[in-house]
């Protein structure tokens, strides 16, 4: 997927039109799971059975599956990777059965035609600086000097973002790497369930995009800058961390997942507006949805589904239990 970048030279309204055109698609195709519908709805077969065994001796193998459920509905919890590389195999299984049996994939937002755009006028309303400031004048001499290098070896100019808040710039930091490297939200698993569903398969979403943009934007300040600095520090290793988040998750090895994937959130307030204050809110939907017949397949990033304050642990403090199917 090409970046174009504009000067700020010649007409500085319409190249930053375009700038935020190009990178708003990037971000929601990534951050958001974007996901088309494609193939014709699959067959139907019977739901996954839960097991009555501790989930460490649940056969491995394959990206982790849970599974909630009373006497008239179930409900399935699969952790996705957001983007992946093409050749990465993982639809199989449990998780082919669960998504053919369930009524509806549930996701954190839906993919819309009219999603670059939405994406567009949120990031022009919540992600610009107010005239005058830039970007890297939030930053201390040592803070610059790191974003600097890092934006060098992304082969950017170093002013690309300079009208862009610290959080935005952040996201773009960490997902360059990945794209650059052969990550595509295409293969993704939100596009890949998407695809497998069926255009006949009901859709629904946990959250909206205006919120999850929300999330990042009303953040402290020095919780965006932190976050900056971070993926700066790191953009050497983004690619090998994701290469071994996935080595993971293909295992089934959530423990494993976990200590990667959310141990590096140091920020507890970021942690807790990106992970944890989440979970517990998907944890009240799916205690709701207990009370409304039939089957669903609940799609939502791997690093929701793993470790301490995960989904699973907001359940059991609700008095529901999530059994490992595989």
């Amino acid at each position: 997927m090409p970046f174009i970048l504009y000067s700020t030279h010649g007409n500085q309204k319409n190249d930053m039109t375009h700038l935020i055109r190009k990178l708003a698609a990037s971000t929601a195709a990534i951050v958001l799971a974007f996901s088309t519908v494609a193939y014709a709805q699959q067959h139907v077969p019977t739901p996954v059975p839960t097991t009555d065994v501790a989930a460490s001796s649940v056969e491995m193998g394959g990206p982790a599956l849970w599974k909630v459920a009373d006497d008239d509905t179930t409900i399935y919890l699969f952790g996705t990777i957001h983007a992946l590389p093409k050749e990465v195999d993982w639809y199989k299984g449990n998780v082919a059965q669960a998504l053919g049996s369930s009524d509806i994939l549930v996701t954190e937002v839906i993919a819309s035609p009219d999603m670059a755009n939405e994406m567009q006028q949120i990031i022009m309303s919540k992600g610009i600086l107010p005239p005058g400031e830039t970007l890297r004048s939030l930053l201390d001499d040592k803070q610059k000097a790191s974003y600097e290098g890092a934006m060098t070896k992304l082969g950017l100019p170093i002013a690309a973002f300079d009208q862009f808040e610290p959080w935005y710039a952040s996201l773009m930091m960490s997902m360059l790497p990945l794209l650059k490297e052969g990550y595509s939200p295409d293969s993704g698993v939100e596009m890949v369930l998407t695809e497998k569903g069926g255009k006949e398969k009901p859709r629904g979403q946990l959250e909206t995009i205006e919120f999850q943009m929300s999330v990042f934007d009303q953040l402290p300040i020095k919780s965006q800058i932190d976050f900056l600095i971070q993926a700066s520090d790191q953009v050497d290793q983004i690619k090998p961390m994701l290469d071994a988040m996935v080595a993971e998750w293909l295992k089934g090895d959530a423990d494993g997942l976990a200590k990667l994937m959310n141990e590096g959130l140091t920020d507890q307030m970021l942690a807790d507006r990106l992970l944890y204050s989440r979970n517990r809110t998907w944890a009240e939907w799916i205690k709701t949805r207990l009370d409304t017949p039939g089957t669903v397949f609940i799609a939502v990033g791997a690093g929701h589904l793993a470790g301490t304050n995960s989904v699973q642990d907001a359940l059991a403090e609700r008095g529901i239990s999530a059994a490992r199917v595989q």
